[in-house]
């Protein structure tokens, strides 16, 4: 349960970044695909 709980954490947080990032265009789109794949290999 506490691990289910961290990485909804962890995901909310990633998703505040990933958005705040897309809309000050700090990113490129492969730097975001490469966050994304790191995000799902941690998930699962």
């Amino acid at each position: 349960m506490n691990k289910v709980m961290t990485s909804v954490v962890a995901l909310g947080v990633g998703v505040a970044a990933y958005s705040v990032a897309q809309r000050n265009n700090m990113m490129s789109g492969r730097q975001m695909k490469r966050i994304q794949r790191k995000v799902k290999r941690a998930l699962f």
